[in-house]
């Protein structure tokens, strides 16, 4: 089954085809990156102003690749929420049209149920349940205990900012342009990880949440007593290296802790920050009994639409949705209505 994914929830444009949740045809992203980086961070108005432009071009060029026509494509999914409304508006009724067009069944889709299904997206073994994943972006940090795509428990989540957001203000406070995770995970390959005690949130509690709030708050009070940084490229590096390190640790604990309440499970590491090869690396060798899965590429860790057509595909396999209800396009949305 071919499914036909697009994904708009933020300031990527992205349109692919994938077949049986797994082989990508085609997957085609406009991204806005270089734009915002003079911001300092995305601008809703101009990111769905952009993706009007964006999306009929990118759709064209994911058929394009795929060497397919309408006909080929046997249903449509969409990120319906969570994200910035007029983003995801600009997916949702160029799906909803192209739905009606095409004669084609629609599925919406929760943006981190495509996170969580990414690690399918061109896998050369396909990853096995039970498992647990780390979901963390921009805009959530979320642990999940999942024994099929479609039924599990959320275990943990942040109790205020998330982990990319933290890698975004993080950078801002050291002068590191945005997006804040590559710049901070370039910055902290010259720098010592150990240089600067940051602190571990939440680890006297037993919880599975995580928190980045005091660590900001930290990083901050360190930069003002090293005062002026600005020129002082090893003191970036090791500030840098410092912050990185805290943030993967306080997320590797989590996941430790949830190991150890369900052992025997592979581990997932999903969404932009799993892309931080730090993260990588201290999971696997905190767990070196389990499996540690990514997404096959760095371009599936970030936002991209072949999850989505993944994710569209493992919801009409195991009937999640019947790819013929109406459904809303929301700014804020649970994940409860598509995992149970």
């Amino acid at each position: 089954m071919f499914i036909l994914g697009i994904e708009s929830s933020c300031d990527e444009t992205a349109v692919a085809i994938v077949e049986d949740g797994i082989a990508v045809a085609s997957s085609t992203i406009a991204s806005t990156k270089e734009v915002f980086s003079k911001t300092g961070g995305v601008v809703p108005e101009d990111a769905a102003r952009r993706q009007v432009e964006c999306i009929l071009p990118v759709l064209h060029t994911a058929l394009k690749q795929a060497k397919m026509a309408p006909d080929n494509i046997d249903a449509i999914a969409v990120t319906r929420g969570p994200g910035l409304l007029g983003s995801l508006l600009v997916g949702t009724v160029t799906a909803r049209t192209l739905s009606l067009l095409w004669g084609k069944p629609l599925v919406g889709v929760h943006h981190t149920f495509g996170h969580l299904s990414s690690v399918w997206v061109d896998a050369d073994e396909e990853p096995q349940f039970p498992c647990i994943t780390l979901s963390a972006s921009g805009g959530h940090t979320d642990l999940w205990y999942r024994e099929s795509h479609t039924h599990g428990m959320l275990l943990g989540r942040t109790r205020d900012d998330a982990a990319g957001e933290a890698f975004d203000k993080g950078a801002s406070m050291l002068g590191l342009p945005y997006p804040g995770g590559p710049s901070i995970a370039k910055a902290a390959e010259k720098g010592d990880e150990h240089a600067f005690d940051l602190p571990l949130a939440l680890s006297g509690e037993d919880t599975l949440d995580c928190s980045f709030s005091g660590l900001k708050t930290a990083l901050k009070k360190v930069i003002r007593d090293q005062q002026p940084i600005t020129d002082n490229p090893k003191l970036i590096h090791d500030l840098a290296a410092s912050y990185q390190y805290a943030i993967c640790l306080q997320l590797v604990d989590r996941i430790k802790r949830a190991y150890k309440q369900h052992p025997k499970t592979e581990v997932h590491l999903v969404g932009g920050v799993s892309a931080n090869i730090r993260l990588r690396e201290l999971t696997r060798h905190a767990l070196p009994e389990t499996t540690v899965r990514t997404p096959t590429s760095l371009q599936y860790c970030t936002d991209n639409a072949a999850m989505i057509a993944a994710a569209g595909y493992f919801m009409l396999r195991e009937n999640k949705n019947t790819a013929t209800e109406v459904f809303e396009t929301s700014a804020t949305m649970p994940l409860d209505e598509f995992i149970s």
